[in-house]
């Protein structure tokens, strides 16, 4: 793989498997609220566009604005408790980043889920292997809208013309596009490879270790 002086990973899907526990709190909330509940693959399909797109798609059609921010809300507040019963990183990853990091390599992380769970994984899974962890929050647009790889690459000091962006997702093709810079679609997250491909993916890889120049 080509060489980058600086890498931004999207986070679910990408760098941590954090499905069961994204499925488990969106269940909960429509439970709470007496909605039907969704299979994990129905999950899957509703992730990658932030937590108020995935309890949008998980509600019923017509639900009413605020019985939908009420779902949201027990959500959050389930999520943030129970956010790290079954989240683990992908196998691969962790040699992954220490190897960047051991190369000198910037390491950001950009996500849509919210700051505060963006902030909490990171911090407990990867310390001081990311330097950059951004979440979505109310002052800048998510993904693909390149607001928060702008605001990462501010963070760093680092230039986009050496910076490539990784990801699982529809949402991390258009979001590396609309940042300029070149993408790596990775094929163990919550999209399959014909899929990515029909979305634009032109850079794909298997494994973690793939990714290393």
């Amino acid at each position: 793989m080509k060489e980058y002086t600086t890498y931004i990973f999207d986070l679910d899907g990408t760098l941590l498997d954090t499905l069961d526990d994204l499925a488990a709190s969106t269940n909960y909330a429509l439970h709470q609220h007496g909605m039907p509940q969704h299979s994990r693959d129905e999950v899957r399909m509703f992730v990658g566009n932030g937590v108020g797109r995935l309890i949008a798609r998980a509600v019923p059609e017509n639900t009413p604005v605020e019985t939908y921010e009420q779902v949201l809300q027990t959500f959050r507040e389930h999520y943030l408790v129970h956010g790290l019963d079954r989240t683990k990183p992908y196998p691969g990853i962790m040699p992954l980043l220490r190897d960047l990091k051991q190369r000198g390599k910037l390491i950001a992380v950009v996500s849509n889920k919210f700051y505060a769970a963006t902030q909490e994984l990171c911090t407990h899974f990867f310390g001081p292997l990311v330097d950059v962890a951004i979440g979505e929050r109310e002052d800048i647009r998510r993904k693909p809208a390149p607001d928060t790889v702008n605001e990462a690459l501010r963070q760093l000091h680092a230039d986009r013309a050496s910076a490539v962006y990784i990801g699982d997702s529809d949402v991390d093709i258009a979001t590396a596009r609309n940042s300029a810079m070149p993408c790596i679609s990775v094929l163990w997250g919550f999209r399959d490879r014909q899929f990515l491909i029909d979305n634009g993916a032109t850079c794909l890889v298997s494994s973690p270790q793939e990714i290393l120049p």
